[in-house]
């Protein structure tokens, strides 16, 4: 029996996807790079240090530092969720079914602290959930399953007994590498991506997240 249903963030909850691709393609321009939107779907789901070290590797620069680009990246981020931000359709209804069916609700999230603290200070959903982990505290981000692991372990409960809602197929290959159900909710240039093959549900927003869909992953 499932007994807790643990949630990514941004894409999942929060519609920051454009905002990391702004946030992105501003970043590296400081470094001379070019990226487009493209570019950066190959790396949606990584941490953003794991972007960097990405493009980095592939053509290295000389300033600004890797270190800056990050900082550059996220303090973008935090900025355009403070501005524009706006929950994804459901939240709130997907957040209510986990509450009536007794399940406990937590966040795995590649962003780092800084920027689940300025997405659910800006919503008001920080009590929403039990646990609250940033991968930006572990050895390896997604898709290693480390982050969804000890979520998991901090709630109490086996990986087995969890299912993640994620929208990036890094994501989705962490959920299932940690033993998890999951629901994937990709954005439409990601359906065809064939990792989103191994997600036990792919729906279209989180309102589709209802005792039938419960009742097919307990299966």
């Amino acid at each position: 029996m499932l007994r807790a249903l643990i949630f990514d963030m941004d894409g999942v909850l929060i519609d920051s996807e454009p905002f990391w691709h702004e946030a992105e393609t501003a970043g590296f321009a400081l470094a001379g790079r070019r990226l487009t939107r493209e570019d950066c779907l190959k790396t949606t789901g990584l941490r953003v240090d794991a972007v960097v070290d990405y493009w980095y590797s592939r053509s290295p620069w000389e300033s600004p530092s890797p270190g800056e680009v990050e900082s550059a990246i996220v303090a973008r981020v935090i900025a355009l969720v403070l501005e524009r931000g706006a929950l994804k359709p459901g939240v709130e209804r997907a957040l209510d079914f986990a509450r009536s069916a007794g399940l406990r609700i937590a966040l795995a999230s590649s962003s780092p602290s800084a920027i689940i603290d300025a997405v659910l200070g800006r919503f008001g959903l920080r009590s929403r959930f039990e646990v609250i982990h940033s991968a930006e505290g572990e050895p390896h981000g997604k898709p290693h399953p480390g982050v969804y692991i000890h979520t998991a372990e901090r709630l109490g409960v086996r990986p087995g007994e969890c299912a993640a809602v994620e929208d990036s197929p890094n994501g989705v290959l962490a959920a299932k590498a940690a033993g998890m159900r999951c629901i994937a909710i990709p954005e439409p240039a990601l359906r065809g991506h064939p990792w989103l093959g191994i997600a036990d549900a792919v729906v279209d927003s989180l309102d589709d997240i209802d005792e039938a869909l419960w009742s097919r992953l307990e299966d």
